[in-house]
């Protein structure tokens, strides 16, 4: 069975990915394209089903040519957060049993430590 129980703590890394720490023992880290490519969005799905049945499928490309980054995350009542990407892209709510199920098992980058 999933555990979909809220996350203890949830970190952006805006240029990185979403850092997510289940309880003391648990974390995940899912970088920032694999979170736009694995959003729950209809259209983000409709693509994934796309190239899963047609892999020469045309992939839209964003008008800019920033490198991805996340701008913000709202979490949305006591079951998603909202990831907005610079690409204009924001209608996909990660619930955490969405998370659960498409965590990529990566270790978490360190963190910087702060110098004295």
């Amino acid at each position: 069975m999933t555990d979909t129980s809220a996350p203890q703590h949830l970190e952006l890394r805006r240029n990185a990915g979403l850092v997510v720490r289940w309880n003391s023992t648990d974390s995940s880290f899912f970088p920032l394209a694999f979170l736009r490519r694995m959003s729950p969005s209809a259209d983000a799905r409709a693509l994934r089903e796309s190239l899963a049945s047609n892999p020469l499928t045309v992939i839209p490309t964003p008008a800019n040519n920033a490198p991805l980054a996340a701008t913000s995350a709202n979490l949305v009542g006591n079951y998603a957060v909202r990831i907005l990407f610079n690409d204009g892209h924001d209608t996909g709510l990660y619930s955490w049993k969405y998370l659960r199920e498409i965590d990529p098992h990566l270790s978490i980058p360190p963190l910087a430590e702060p110098t004295s």
